[in-house]
């Protein structure tokens, strides 16, 4: 059986605070063994889900999602890089429109901030007599980047 890891030394080696490391367990997206001493303990393959974990997070999957995902992972043996590619495959369209929502972003940054002002309230240009409030919650602009138009 391969060597298991404490939990400071998962996540020394992943990057993850140990609150989030137990709080992951909680959530089903780790699983642990228990010592003598009652500590948690963990096989090394669990720096690989929390690698991926931490991957799906900056897509922008929940954590619900990722539960899932890892939940179609093999049991009984470690998962292959072909088992993390097929999982990941799917975030293609995500990472897509995401990177088209910063590009969106990015080209109307300066529209704002170059203008000098820098106050949403005496900006006549961005949203003048809060009109932007009938179109709902949220920011206007992320919501016309999600779509694909142009914002400005």
């Amino acid at each position: 059986m391969d060597e298991l890891l404490g939990i400071g030394e998962v996540a020394a080696r992943s990057g993850v605070s140990v609150p989030a490391v137990r709080y992951y367990e909680t959530r089903g997206l780790l699983t642990s063994v228990r010592d003598t001493g009652n500590r948690r303990r963990y096989p090394r393959t669990v720096l690989r889900r929390l690698a991926f974990v931490s991957a799906a997070q900056r897509v922008g999957l929940s954590l619900e999602e990722i539960a899932a995902s890892l939940a179609e992972l093999p049991e009984g043996r470690t998962p292959t890089r072909a088992d993390w590619t097929r999982l990941s495959r799917s975030w293609r369209g995500r990472v897509d429109a995401r990177i088209a929502e910063l590009e969106a972003l990015r080209e109307d940054l300066d529209g704002c901030i170059g203008c000098g002002c820098l106050s949403l309230r005496r900006c006549a240009l961005s949203n003048p007599g809060d009109a932007a409030s009938a179109e709902g919650p949220g920011s206007r602009w992320l919501r016309q980047a999600r779509a694909g138009r142009r914002v400005g």
